[in-house]
């Protein structure tokens, strides 16, 4: 089992919980009351500072219900918090983007991580032809 060490900034989130045998995606509060209005951004404070595992990155996603209630999407669709942002003081956030009036109140979870062992060491090697078949490219799948 892997061990994140977790400092809480904020006193008014609830702590980080990981429910087994339900989903390994650990929900991610707001620290702080929100108000946008339709078309602004907003770097959402989460209120902790992680200090990962050696060896892994954290991915930072939307709930799939924080569209919905809230009105706001990832500005980067999924957030990287590699292994090197592990000081005091790194709080993570969230980049919001709001396509509605909203409001997002302390507590209300608006995110989700989970842990992801870094991708190996990589060398590439120029080919002239791929030996794989053919399947369409990129967005074909279920057309072809």
């Amino acid at each position: 089992m892997e061990i994140l060490k977790i400092r809480y900034i904020s006193n008014e989130i609830e702590e980080l919980q990981y429910i087994e045998n339900k989903s390994d995606w650990i929900d991610l509060r707001a620290a702080e009351d929100v108000v946008m209005k339709a078309g602004e951004f907003r770097l959402i404070r989460l209120g902790i500072a992680v200090e990962l595992p050696k060896g892994y990155e954290a991915h930072v996603v939307p709930r799939s219900s924080t569209f919905k209630n809230f009105g706001v999407i990832q500005t980067n669709h999924m957030g990287v918090i590699d292994g090197s942002y592990c000081g005091n003081e790194d709080e993570w956030k969230w980049p919001a983007y709001a396509l509605r009036d909203t409001e997002i109140h302390v507590n209300d979870r608006i995110c989700q991580f989970r842990i992801v062992q870094n991708q190996p060491a990589l060398r590439f090697e120029r080919v002239e032809r791929l030996e794989g078949k053919n399947r369409g490219g990129f967005g074909t799948t279920g057309t072809v």
